[in-house]
C-alpha cells in the first residue's frame, strides 16, 4: 500500500509542477504588458460585421458619407448604413478571379492606408503590393500614382496623409524587400529601410525625405501642416519630420508609445490616434531587440505562430491618443480580454466625438460613442 500511495502522489505532484511551470513561464514570456492609466472601455463598442476580413484603414469622403474600408481581398468597401450594409466602391487589381476573402492574394492587392482628398473627392490608396493609386468619385479600378522613388521601387506602400494646399503627397514605403503579408517578419529581423516619400502632383517628383527606419507604418500630418509624424512598428518611436519653419527639412523624436503602432489618424482638435496592433510582452522584445534572434524567428517560425507569440495568444484590442504639440501620451483605451476589439489597426475620432476602429485582421469595424 505505501508503495501504491507513493505512485499516486507522484501522478498528482508531477502534473501539478507542469501545470505551475507553465504557468510561469507564460507570465514571464508571454503575457502582454500590463499598462498603468489605461481605461478598459473598448470592450463597450458597436460592432459592424464585414463580409471580408482586415478593414485597416478606413475613411470617409468630402461629402461626410461612409466609413469606406480597406479590406484583404483587394476592394476598397462602402457603408451605406444598417439598411443597405457594405457595398463595392473600388479596388486596385483587375484580377479578381482567385481573391480570398480572409488571405491576401498578392495578385489582388493589399489597400491599405485612405485618403480622400477634398478638392477632387479622389480617393488615393497605398497598396501594400503596387504602390500609391488613385480612384475618382465613382470608384471602380484605381490606377497607379507612385510606383518608384529616387530609382527604388515602391514595395510596401503602407498610410499616407495629403497637404492639400501644397499639392503634395506624404507616404510611408516600409520596406524593401517585404510586401505587406510578411509585414511580422520585418517588425522582428532588424531591418532598416522603410522611408518616408514626398510626392510633388504638379512635377510628379518622387523625393525621400525620411529613411533608416524600421517597419515604419503610420504617417500624418499635425493640424498647421508644419510637420508629419511617422511610427515604427518595431520599435514604438514616433518620428517627427520638419516641413515649414526654421526645422524645415530635419528630423527628430517626437514620441514614443507602448505596443505594436499601425496607423496614424489627426483629431480634430489637433492630437493624435495611434492603433496598435497589440501590447508586447518579453518574448517580443527579445526578437524586435535582439536582430540574430529575430532573423532566425523569420527563417524558422511560421507566420501565423510568429503573430501569436507576438500578441501572448491572445488578441486584444488597444489605441493610444498622443498630444499633436508635445507628443505626450493623453489616453490609452484598451480591450484588455480582446472581448469586442482585436488586432486595431486605426482609430479615427470624428467630430461628432465617435471613435471608429479597423482592424488588420478581424471581419469588422467598431464604433464609440464616448458621450
Amino acid at each position: 500500500m505505501p508503495i501504491i500511495s507513493q505512485k499516486a502522489q507522484t501522478w498528482v505532484v508531477v502534473p501539478a509542477v507542469l501545470v505551475v511551470m507553465a504557468v510561469i513561464t507564460y507570465q514571464i514570456l508571454l503575457a502582454p504588458d500590463h499598462l498603468q492609466g489605461t481605461k478598459n472601455i473598448l470592450s463597450m463598442a458597436k460592432t459592424i460585421p464585414l463580409p471580408v476580413g482586415g478593414p485597416e484603414s478606413i475613411e470617409w469622403d468630402p461629402q461626410g458619407e461612409g466609413p469606406y474600408a480597406a479590406v484583404v481581398d483587394g476592394r476598397i468597401l462602402k457603408w451605406r448604413g444598417d439598411g443597405l450594409g457594405w457595398v463595392d466602391f473600388a479596388y486596385t487589381s483587375p484580377l479578381r478571379g482567385n481573391c480570398s476573402r480572409d488571405e491576401v492574394v498578392p495578385t489582388c492587392g493589399r489597400p491599405l492606408g485612405l485618403s480622400f482628398e477634398k478638392k477632387t473627392g479622389d480617393l488615393y490608396i497605398c497598396d501594400g503590393y503596387f504602390g500609391v493609386m488613385k480612384v475618382g468619385p465613382e470608384g471602380g479600378l484605381a490606377k497607379l500614382v507612385v510606383g518608384e522613388a529616387e530609382g527604388r521601387k515602391v514595395i510596401f506602400a503602407n498610410q499616407m496623409d495629403i497637404d492639400e494646399e501644397e499639392d503634395v503627397l506624404y507616404f510611408n514605403d516600409s520596406s524593401d524587400k517585404y510586401h505587406f503579408r510578411e509585414v511580422f517578419y520585418v517588425t522582428v529581423n532588424g531591418e532598416r529601410s522603410g522611408r518616408v516619400i514626398r510626392y510633388n502632383k504638379k512635377t510628379k517628383e518622387a523625393k525621400v525625405i525620411m529613411d533608416n527606419l524600421r517597419c515604419n507604418n503610420g504617417l500624418a500630418i499635425n493640424k498647421d501642416r508644419t510637420f508629419l509624424i511617422s511610427c515604427e512598428s518595431a520599435t514604438g518611436l514616433v518620428h517627427r519630420y520638419w516641413i515649414k519653419g526654421p526645422k524645415a527639412g530635419t528630423r527628430d523624436i517626437f514620441a514614443k508609445v507602448p505596443g505594436y503602432p499601425d496607423n496614424i489618424r489627426l483629431t480634430p482638435t489637433g492630437d493624435f490616434w495611434l492603433g496598435i496592433h497589440c501590447k508586447k510582452n518579453l518574448i517580443g522584445r527579445l526578437m524586435v531587440n535582439n536582430k540574430w534572434i529575430g532573423q532566425l524567428v523569420e527563417k524558422t517560425v511560421k507566420l501565423d505562430l510568429l503573430i501569436g507569440l507576438v500578441n501572448g495568444f491572445k488578441p486584444h484590442g488597444i489605441a493610444v491618443k498622443i498630444s499633436g504639440e508635445t507628443g505626450e501620451i493623453l489616453e490609452i483605451l484598451e480591450d484588455r480580454e480582446g472581448k469586442t476589439m482585436q488586432y486595431v489597426s486605426e482609430a479615427y475620432e470624428r467630430d461628432d466625438g465617435k471613435l471608429w476602429f479597423g482592424s488588420v485582421f478581424t471581419p469588422a469595424v467598431w464604433v464609440l460613442d464616448r458621450k
